[in-house]
């Protein structure tokens, strides 16, 4: 059944109103990184949400299990990330405040909440778990080919030092134990979640073309 006008409209503040707190919150505990991947993310997002889900919730049989496996993909994905120190790697790489018990605070106990969440939203077509969902398909499902890049980009703090540095970032916070991942010192082309980046990617995409399959679809 189609949103009243009411709940496309609330939907739609919701949604505003989740990508504003994550970029606040990411800028004012991380940095200017966060927001940059939330913001682009999350705009990118918005507008697909917009002219598909939002006004024509797709069936659960489609998006729910796209979305399961995007999750799957991506928790399988954050654990290489945790085990090789990825939130104190990109700490190192653009002088920011992202410590393991921030890591571990937004990706092992937030998100899967968000996750169960949505998935139970999807199930009922509630328009603001669409929203959720593409988030999820654009973020990881695309934005993940970042670590491919990063490697190759010249760390902010200290980045002729190969060892692992503890100290405190541009914004004054203290980061343990961040290490260095810089091709051109180590010699290794690695960046900690880089491996597993392509778990939720593929879903993503593939859950990317799909639906807007399905929306031109209903179009026609």
């Amino acid at each position: 059944m189609k949103p009243s006008k009411t709940t496309q409209l609330a939907s739609f503040g919701g949604a505003l109103a989740f990508l504003v707190v994550a970029m606040v919150a990411g800028y004012r505990n991380i940095g200017m990184p966060p927001v940059i991947i939330v913001g682009g993310s999350g705009v990118v997002a918005l507008l697909l949400w917009r002219i598909t889900y939002l006004t024509n919730p797709t069936d659960p049989a489609l998006i729910l299990p796209l979305f399961l496996l995007t999750v799957a993909g991506l928790e399988m994905h954050m654990t290489e990330e945790y085990l090789t120190g990825f939130g104190p790697a990109m700490s190192r790489l653009f002088d920011i405040s992202w410590t393991e018990r921030g890591f571990l605070l937004v990706f092992a106990f937030f998100g899967p909440t968000l996750y169960a969440l949505t998935a139970l939203g999807l199930y009922y077509r509630l328009p603001l778990a669409g929203f959720m969902a593409w988030f999820i398909f654009i973020g990881p499902g695309v934005a993940e080919f970042t670590h491919f890049i990063f490697p190759a980009l010249k760390p902010a703090v200290q980045p002729e030092v190969a060892h692992a540095i503890s100290g405190l970032v541009s914004n004054g916070h203290f980061v343990a134990n961040m290490p260095n991942y810089y091709y051109h010192l180590t010699g290794t082309y690695y960046f900690p979640g880089m491996w597993t980046a392509i778990l939720p990617m593929l879903p993503g995409c593939y859950a990317i073309y799909r639906l807007l399959r399905a929306h031109r679809r209903l179009i026609a």
